[in-house]
């Protein structure tokens, strides 16, 4: 090591602005490495967990907390080959995840064009049961019910067995669910991009939710180059565990 210098659980702390007991957590689950033992039982930390702890933070913001201690996890079990590993999978996580958003852009753009019949509502045949609405977005029917639970759908009852039935506009509507909610959006966010659709006609909404969730994973590619950044420098200054 450079320098010996022992540090204190509270001076880690501050630096990385977290709790002392956060810090022996993070010790005993191997984010940092192993620590040295007072006569007393206090552990004895030095600069190379402060870097340890800040690369930590780093990765946990880019490829979050999980893999981030599976990773430092096995830089200390020498076992750098495992924790690139991670490293790649987290990537090519993060690339699926833009080419599933790309091809849900072109898939939500095609549902909000579907032409219109009598200028109010896409052509179909007659309203649709539950089990034939969900079977044409492909989905369960319990989805569409939970849907409409959350006031993104209102399919029309029939009077008297008061049975759901979905015209063309509840279909399209739960098209664009069924692709928001595999790009992992909330249906919290799904509604304004409905509620834009119907009143409207445009996809304004539909646009601002895809450049929101662009921008997020932007923002998640920049915070894993940063992470890895830190990692490669922790694992070749000669001074993290080999």
């Amino acid at each position: 090591m450079t320098s010996e210098r022992a540090l204190r659980p509270i001076d880690l702390a501050r630096l990385a602005g977290v709790s002392t007991q956060l810090i022996r957590d993070y010790a005993d689950a191997g984010v940092l490495p192993p620590t040295e033992r007072t006569p007393s039982g206090y552990r004895r930390f030095h600069p190379v967990h402060a870097r340890a702890l800040l690369t930590y933070r780093a990765l946990a913001r880019g490829f979050g907390a999980e893999t981030a201690r599976g990773i430092m996890r096995a830089v200390h079990a020498a076992d750098v080959p495992a924790a690139l590993a991670l490293v790649d999978a987290a990537h090519a996580e993060l690339h699926a995840r833009r080419e599933a958003l790309r091809a849900t852009a072109e898939a939500l753009a095609a549902v909000a064009d579907e032409p219109l019949a009598g200028g109010s509502e896409p052509r179909t045949r007659s309203p649709l049961t539950v089990s034939e609405a969900a079977a044409q977005v492909g989905v369960r029917p319990s989805a569409l019910r939970v849907w409409e639970s959350a006031g993104l759908l209102a399919p029309a009852r029939e009077r008297g067995t008061r049975y759901r039935r979905y015209g063309a506009a509840d279909l399209r509507d739960a098209r664009m669910i069924s692709l928001l909610r595999q790009a992992r959006y909330p249906l919290a966010q799904i509604r304004p991009v409905l509620e834009d659709l119907r009143e409207t006609g445009g996809s304004e909404a539909l646009r601002a939710a895809l450049d929101r969730r662009t921008r997020d994973l932007t923002r998640t590619s920049r915070a894993t180059l940063e992470g890895a950044s830190r990692l490669h420098a922790y694992v070749t200054d000669g001074e993290a565990p080999a």
